[in-house]
């Protein structure tokens, strides 16, 4: 029994719950629960390459964001529960298949039994970096526990403007939480250190989604990275928004960005001088940039 759960304190949510009884805000139990485990090939070039990133998709989420492309798992929560050994072979079965990484995909309400499984993958010889893949939304003690244990946070940072926040991920505070909580993922890796074939191995890539008609909300949170970061850490400014509900209240995102609002923004970040940033070309509005949710990799591989 994993102490974390029984008075759970791991996201800034802070729900107390005892999810060996209840759950947690996140929905989940302190069972483990994964919805697919695969190679993916659409994340940054430098974290898929060609061999692509094995990524590992967990059920639920802390931070639950109306407009989810993943909502399958985030909000109504498929997947199956396994146990912390089975995480460590699947890990290593990503490894086996010549995955650049392993890939957590919203990681942090399971961060106890995933520091368990990658100790015990590494003791059977797991040798390729982890990637954190987070929301953002991060306890700065939750992160700490992590140290040694990850090399890349692959992190969103979605608002500046907490009302915005507050309206479409029920969380008022995610600017002060998301910037402490990047300190924190800084102070672990340093500057972003790549292999000779330009794959990280060490560093952070900061995502920023631009929403429809949020371009300045994006702007701002752009500023505030290059101001304290500069160019030593990565940012990805997407514009692959994809409407998923149709959204009577928040009419706004049943858009997707427009070209003209995403140039702008490439503009403001190459008039600031940003060097290290990828951008995204053409409409890239897709569903293809969801995976299917269909427990792949989830099952014990037959020898």
């Amino acid at each position: 029994m994993l102490k974390e759960y029984l008075d759970c304190t791991l996201c800034p949510r802070k729900c107390h719950q005892n999810r060996y009884q209840k759950l947690g805000y996140c929905k989940e139990s302190a069972t483990l629960k994964v919805a697919r485990s695969a190679l993916h090939y659409f994340e940054e070039p430098s974290i898929s390459g060609e061999n692509g990133s094995g990524t590992i998709f967990f059920s639920g989420c802390n931070l639950k964001c109306c407009y989810c492309q993943n909502q399958e798992i985030s909000l109504k929560n498929f997947g199956k529960e396994i146990t912390i050994d089975r995480l460590s072979e699947m890990i290593l079965e990503l490894e086996k298949k010549k995955a650049n990484n392993i890939n957590l995909v919203t990681p942090t309400h399971f961060v106890p039994s995933i520091i368990e499984a990658i100790k015990e993958a590494r003791k059977k010889g797991l040798s390729i970096p982890i990637v954190y893949n987070t929301s953002g939304y991060e306890s700065v003690e939750t992160l700490k526990r992590l140290k040694g244990y990850i090399d890349i946070y692959l992190t969103d940072f979605k608002y500046y403007d907490n009302t915005l926040g507050e309206t479409l991920s029920k969380c008022s505070n995610y600017f002060e939480v998301t910037r402490k909580a990047l300190d924190e993922m800084y102070r672990q890796t340093g500057k972003n250190k790549f292999n000779k074939d330009g794959i990280m191995t060490k560093g952070i890539i900061v995502r920023c989604l631009v929403l429809p008609t949020k371009g300045d909300d994006t702007k701002k949170i752009i500023h505030f990275l290059y101001q304290k970061y500069q160019d030593n850490i990565y940012l990805s400014i997407m514009n692959q928004y994809t409407p998923v509900n149709y959204m009577k209240d928040y009419p706004f995102l049943n858009e997707t960005v427009c070209e003209e609002e995403y140039n702008d923004v490439i503009n403001y970040a190459l008039d600031l001088g940003i060097k290290n940033a990828y951008m995204q070309e053409g409409g890239t509005c897709s569903e293809s940039f969801i995976p299917p949710f269909d427990l792949e990799g989830v099952e014990k591989e037959e020898s």
